[in-house]
Protein backbone atom coordinates (compact mmCIF):
# COMPACT_ATOMS: atom_id res chain seq x y z
CA UNK A 1 0.00 0.00 0.00
CA UNK A 2 1.55 3.48 -0.62
CA UNK A 3 2.01 5.06 2.21
CA UNK A 4 1.47 8.80 1.13
CA UNK A 5 -2.38 8.02 0.28
CA UNK A 6 -3.11 5.87 3.05
CA UNK A 7 -1.88 9.01 5.17
CA UNK A 8 -3.79 11.10 3.43
CA UNK A 9 -6.85 8.72 3.29
CA UNK A 10 -6.55 8.84 7.33
CA UNK A 11 -6.56 13.01 7.10
CA UNK A 12 -9.55 13.42 5.12
CA UNK A 13 -11.37 10.99 6.91
CA UNK A 14 -10.46 12.89 10.05
CA UNK A 15 -11.03 16.02 9.05
CA UNK A 16 -14.29 14.87 7.93
CA UNK A 17 -15.27 13.15 11.34
CA UNK A 18 -14.49 16.60 12.85
CA UNK A 19 -16.28 19.04 10.84
CA UNK A 20 -19.22 16.67 11.38
CA UNK A 21 -19.17 16.72 14.91
CA UNK A 22 -18.82 20.62 14.86
CA UNK A 23 -22.18 21.18 13.39
CA UNK A 24 -23.43 19.94 17.09
CA UNK A 25 -23.34 21.70 19.99
CA UNK A 26 -22.19 25.75 18.13
CA UNK A 27 -24.44 27.72 16.42
CA UNK A 28 -21.42 28.53 14.16
CA UNK A 29 -22.11 26.37 11.19
CA UNK A 30 -25.96 25.71 12.47
CA UNK A 31 -28.91 26.33 10.45
CA UNK A 32 -29.35 29.55 12.17
CA UNK A 33 -26.24 31.14 11.36
CA UNK A 34 -26.97 34.08 9.44
CA UNK A 35 -23.22 35.07 8.76
CA UNK A 36 -23.16 34.19 5.14
CA UNK A 37 -26.89 36.07 4.40
CA UNK A 38 -26.26 39.48 2.69
CA UNK A 39 -29.07 40.86 5.03
CA UNK A 40 -26.95 39.85 7.93
CA UNK A 41 -23.85 41.88 7.88
CA UNK A 42 -21.86 39.44 8.49
CA UNK A 43 -23.51 38.72 11.96
CA UNK A 44 -24.74 35.85 13.89
CA UNK A 45 -27.29 36.96 16.46
CA UNK A 46 -28.61 40.59 14.87
CA UNK A 47 -31.94 38.74 13.52
CA UNK A 48 -33.01 37.50 16.82
CA UNK A 49 -31.10 39.56 19.68
CA UNK A 50 -29.81 42.73 19.86
CA UNK A 51 -27.92 44.62 22.64
CA UNK A 52 -29.88 47.80 22.68
CA UNK A 53 -33.06 49.39 22.11
CA UNK A 54 -34.92 45.64 22.11
CA UNK A 55 -38.56 44.37 21.93
CA UNK A 56 -39.35 45.19 25.52
CA UNK A 57 -42.97 43.63 25.01
CA UNK A 58 -41.07 40.09 24.74
CA UNK A 59 -40.50 37.81 27.63
CA UNK A 60 -39.92 34.23 26.10
CA UNK A 61 -36.49 35.17 24.98
CA UNK A 62 -33.59 38.35 26.26
CA UNK A 63 -33.07 41.28 23.97
CA UNK A 64 -35.69 40.16 21.37
CA UNK A 65 -35.03 42.10 17.91
CA UNK A 66 -37.27 40.52 15.30
CA UNK A 67 -40.77 41.12 14.31
CA UNK A 68 -43.51 38.53 16.14
CA UNK A 69 -45.99 37.32 14.28
CA UNK A 70 -49.52 37.83 15.53
CA UNK A 71 -50.95 34.78 13.81
CA UNK A 72 -53.86 32.32 15.04
CA UNK A 73 -52.81 29.05 13.97
CA UNK A 74 -55.29 26.26 12.74
CA UNK A 75 -54.12 23.46 15.18
CA UNK A 76 -53.57 19.77 15.28
CA UNK A 77 -56.40 17.26 15.70
CA UNK A 78 -56.65 13.89 16.11
CA UNK A 79 -60.08 11.67 17.21
CA UNK A 80 -56.88 9.67 19.86
CA UNK A 81 -55.83 12.90 21.56
CA UNK A 82 -56.49 13.62 24.80
CA UNK A 83 -54.90 16.82 25.01
CA UNK A 84 -56.64 20.23 25.61
CA UNK A 85 -55.17 21.94 22.40
CA UNK A 86 -53.92 25.49 22.52
CA UNK A 87 -52.57 28.13 20.19
CA UNK A 88 -48.83 27.93 20.26
CA UNK A 89 -46.90 28.97 23.30
CA UNK A 90 -44.74 32.76 23.48
CA UNK A 91 -41.53 30.13 23.15
CA UNK A 92 -43.08 28.75 19.99
CA UNK A 93 -44.41 31.96 18.58
CA UNK A 94 -40.53 33.55 18.28
CA UNK A 95 -39.73 30.57 16.15
CA UNK A 96 -43.01 30.83 13.63
CA UNK A 97 -42.06 34.36 13.48
CA UNK A 98 -40.04 33.33 10.16
CA UNK A 99 -40.88 29.82 10.28
CA UNK A 100 -44.60 30.37 9.36
CA UNK A 101 -44.16 32.07 6.37
CA UNK A 102 -45.44 35.36 7.12
CA UNK A 103 -43.24 37.34 7.79
CA UNK A 104 -39.22 37.96 5.92
CA UNK A 105 -36.41 36.55 8.07
CA UNK A 106 -34.70 39.94 7.81
CA UNK A 107 -37.75 41.72 9.46
CA UNK A 108 -35.60 43.02 12.18
CA UNK A 109 -34.86 46.07 14.11
CA UNK A 110 -37.61 47.63 13.35
CA UNK A 111 -37.18 47.05 9.48
CA UNK A 112 -39.42 45.11 7.25
CA UNK A 113 -37.14 42.41 5.49
CA UNK A 114 -37.94 40.68 2.01
CA UNK A 115 -36.29 37.54 2.63
CA UNK A 116 -38.67 34.97 3.24
CA UNK A 117 -37.86 31.50 4.58
CA UNK A 118 -36.99 28.49 2.25
CA UNK A 119 -40.22 26.18 1.29
CA UNK A 120 -38.68 23.37 2.67
CA UNK A 121 -38.35 24.91 6.05
CA UNK A 122 -41.57 27.12 5.87
CA UNK A 123 -44.42 25.02 8.46
CA UNK A 124 -47.24 27.83 6.80
CA UNK A 125 -49.95 28.78 9.43
CA UNK A 126 -52.03 25.31 9.13
CA UNK A 127 -50.16 22.85 11.82
CA UNK A 128 -52.51 19.90 11.33
CA UNK A 129 -49.88 18.10 9.69
CA UNK A 130 -46.88 19.04 12.36
CA UNK A 131 -46.45 17.77 16.12
CA UNK A 132 -48.95 19.29 18.58
CA UNK A 133 -47.81 22.22 20.37
CA UNK A 134 -48.93 24.35 22.79
CA UNK A 135 -50.44 21.75 25.23
CA UNK A 136 -49.81 21.25 28.83
CA UNK A 137 -48.07 17.54 28.89
CA UNK A 138 -48.09 16.80 32.75
CA UNK A 139 -48.53 13.62 35.27
CA UNK A 140 -52.44 13.63 34.59
CA UNK A 141 -52.20 13.88 30.78
CA UNK A 142 -49.99 10.29 30.78
CA UNK A 143 -52.06 8.66 32.81
CA UNK A 144 -55.20 9.16 30.95
CA UNK A 145 -53.84 8.70 27.73
CA UNK A 146 -51.43 5.62 28.43
CA UNK A 147 -49.02 5.83 25.91
CA UNK A 148 -46.73 9.14 26.83
CA UNK A 149 -44.35 8.64 30.10
CA UNK A 150 -44.77 10.90 32.88
CA UNK A 151 -42.65 13.87 31.89
CA UNK A 152 -42.16 14.23 35.62
CA UNK A 153 -40.52 10.92 36.12
CA UNK A 154 -39.29 10.10 32.83
CA UNK A 155 -35.10 10.69 32.64
CA UNK A 156 -33.92 12.07 28.55
CA UNK A 157 -30.15 12.40 27.77
CA UNK A 158 -30.17 15.60 25.02
CA UNK A 159 -26.73 16.30 23.23
CA UNK A 160 -24.35 14.79 22.02
CA UNK A 161 -20.22 14.53 22.10
CA UNK A 162 -19.49 16.52 25.85
CA UNK A 163 -22.21 18.59 25.41
CA UNK A 164 -24.84 16.98 27.08
CA UNK A 165 -27.51 16.98 30.06
CA UNK A 166 -29.38 14.44 31.97
CA UNK A 167 -32.74 15.59 33.58
CA UNK A 168 -36.28 15.03 33.07
CA UNK A 169 -38.83 15.49 30.32
CA UNK A 170 -40.04 18.39 32.21
CA UNK A 171 -37.10 19.86 33.05
CA UNK A 172 -35.33 19.63 29.17
CA UNK A 173 -38.00 19.53 26.87
CA UNK A 174 -41.03 21.51 28.16
CA UNK A 175 -41.85 25.19 28.84
CA UNK A 176 -43.63 25.91 31.43
CA UNK A 177 -45.34 22.85 31.48
CA UNK A 178 -46.17 22.62 27.72
CA UNK A 179 -44.92 21.15 24.70
CA UNK A 180 -43.41 23.97 22.41
CA UNK A 181 -41.30 24.06 19.06
CA UNK A 182 -38.13 23.47 21.61
CA UNK A 183 -39.04 20.66 23.68
CA UNK A 184 -37.23 18.95 19.85
CA UNK A 185 -35.29 21.75 18.88
CA UNK A 186 -32.20 23.82 20.39
CA UNK A 187 -32.37 26.96 18.07
CA UNK A 188 -29.03 27.99 19.69
CA UNK A 189 -28.15 24.15 18.16
CA UNK A 190 -26.20 23.75 21.94
CA UNK A 191 -27.62 20.28 23.32
CA UNK A 192 -28.43 18.71 19.65
CA UNK A 193 -26.96 15.68 17.93
CA UNK A 194 -25.94 17.58 14.84
CA UNK A 195 -26.89 17.85 11.07
CA UNK A 196 -25.78 14.60 10.15
CA UNK A 197 -28.73 13.01 11.27
CA UNK A 198 -31.05 14.84 8.79
CA UNK A 199 -33.01 16.75 11.11
CA UNK A 200 -33.27 20.16 12.46
CA UNK A 201 -31.21 21.05 15.58
CA UNK A 202 -32.89 17.84 17.00
CA UNK A 203 -31.88 17.63 20.75
CA UNK A 204 -31.49 13.45 20.36
CA UNK A 205 -30.98 11.73 17.48
CA UNK A 206 -33.92 10.33 15.28
CA UNK A 207 -32.28 6.54 15.16
CA UNK A 208 -33.72 3.93 16.39
CA UNK A 209 -36.98 7.04 17.21
CA UNK A 210 -34.98 8.04 20.19
CA UNK A 211 -36.69 11.42 19.88
CA UNK A 212 -39.94 10.02 19.94
CA UNK A 213 -39.35 7.55 22.36
CA UNK A 214 -38.06 10.44 25.18
CA UNK A 215 -42.06 11.04 25.40
CA UNK A 216 -44.04 8.12 23.64
CA UNK A 217 -44.26 4.53 25.89
CA UNK A 218 -44.51 2.18 22.63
Amino acid sequence: MNTNISIKWVLTALLFILARAGMANTLAGSAHDFTTAAWSGGKVCIACHVPHKSDTTVLDAPLWNHTLTTQTYTLYTSPTIKASMGQPGGNSKLCLSCHDGTIAVNSFGGVTGTTMISAANNLGTTLKDDHPIGFTYDTALSAVKGDVYDPGAKTVTIGSGTTTKTGTVNALMLFSGKMECSSCHDVHNTFTVGASTGAGMVKMASAGSALCLACHNK
